[in-house]
Formats: C-alpha cells, sequence, structure tokens
C-alpha cells in the first residue's frame, strides 16, 4: 500500500452525504484522494450508522456511497499491537490528570498516530489530548 498522510474522520466521510457539503471539506477531499485513508473504527462507525437506519432511499443512498465509493477507493487501516500500545500508554496517561476519553477516539487516535498521519475531523477536542504525545490533527471545516 502506498504511504497516505491523511486519515479521515467519520464526520469528515460522511460529509459527501450533507444536504449541502462543504464546499471547503470537498475540496480538500478531491485534491488530497491519493492521500487518504480511514481507520478500521471509522469504517465500523460508518457501517454501524447505516445498519441503523431503516430500509429506504436514504439508506440505499449511503450504502451505495460506502461500498462503491469509499470503500474501493480509501485504504482501511488497522488497529494492531502498535496502536494497542499507543493506546494504552495514552489512556493511562489521561487517567492520571482525571480525563476519560472515549475509546473509539482513542483507538482512532492511536491508528493515526503510529502510521504518522494527519487526522482529519472536524471534532478537535475530541483529540486534542494526544497532541501531547504526537498526533497531528486538522480541521478541513476551517480551511474554506
Amino acid at each position: 500500500m502506498a504511504r497516505v498522510s491523511y486519515l479521515l474522520d467519520t464526520n469528515i466521510l460522511s460529509e459527501p452525504l450533507a444536504a449541502r457539503p462543504n464546499s471547503g471539506v470537498m475540496e480538500k477531499i478531491k485534491s488530497h484522494a491519493s492521500d487518504l485513508a480511514m481507520t478500521s473504527v471509522t469504517w465500523q462507525e460508518l457501517l454501524y450508522g447505516m445498519l441503523l437506519l431503516p430500509a429506504g432511499h436514504r439508506r440505499e443512498q449511503i450504502e451505495h456511497y460506502l461500498l462503491h465509493r469509499v470503500s474501493p477507493s480509501l485504504p482501511i487501516l488497522s488497529f494492531d499491537a502498535a496502536a494497542a500500545r499507543w493506546q494504552a500508554e495514552q489512556r493511562a496517561r489521561l487517567r492520571r490528570i482525571g480525563q476519560t476519553p472515549a475509546y473509539p477516539d482513542s483507538q482512532i487516535a492511536a491508528i493515526a498516530a503510529v502510521n504518522q498521519c494527519i487526522l482529519v475531523t472536524r471534532n478537535l477536542a475530541d483529540f486534542e489530548a494526544y497532541q501531547e504525545a504526537g498526533l497531528m490533527i486538522e480541521n478541513w471545516f476551517d480551511n474554506h
């Protein structure tokens, strides 16, 4: 697999399905198309959200987007032993200072950090505590 630079969080991958997609986000996705990936955690979140929807047009639209556009074009980086170690270290560090971040977010952060990728998310607050440990994050909603 070619080296990727950006890992897209769930909220970024969902943006093309918005009634009015953010033009800045859409432009960044297009301009970095060969440099993008997602995590296995994000893929699970996207599929889970789709499967919760009742049968109908919206679910079919999302299913087509995920299975025919996203899945074939974006590599999925897995949660592996290196990510597990990074996550455990960071969860312990944050717990010692009284923080308890969401478990899936810590997995996503770990995958991004160990793969030296920039995590692209709209929810900066969910990941800022990991910047001290080397996680790089960007919000493409601010760059339009």
